[in-house]
């Protein structure tokens, strides 16, 4: 990983759950050139964070549901 890039990382991981939501939204459309599909990346983006919000899901660090993934798994 570049050391521009590492910056970014660590300055984004500062944000909000909320605000790392957006720039992931932001970051994939970004990537992508049919509108359609940035259209759902982003719907579904403000779904989770209503979701989350509201209390209905329970959010769980990255390395905890790659480990139960892993667990499921093998």
């Amino acid at each position: 990983m570049s050391g521009q890039l590492e910056i970014v990382e660590a300055e984004a991981l500062k944000l909000t759950l909320e605000e790392r939501a957006r720039l992931a939204d932001r970051l994939i459309a970004s990537l992508s050139k049919d509108a359609q599909i940035e259209e759902a990346w982003a719907a579904e983006v403000e779904r989770r964070i209503a979701e989350i919000e509201a209390g209905r899901v329970t959010v769980v660090p990255a390395a905890e549901a790659i480990a139960r993934a892993r667990d499921a798994l093998a």
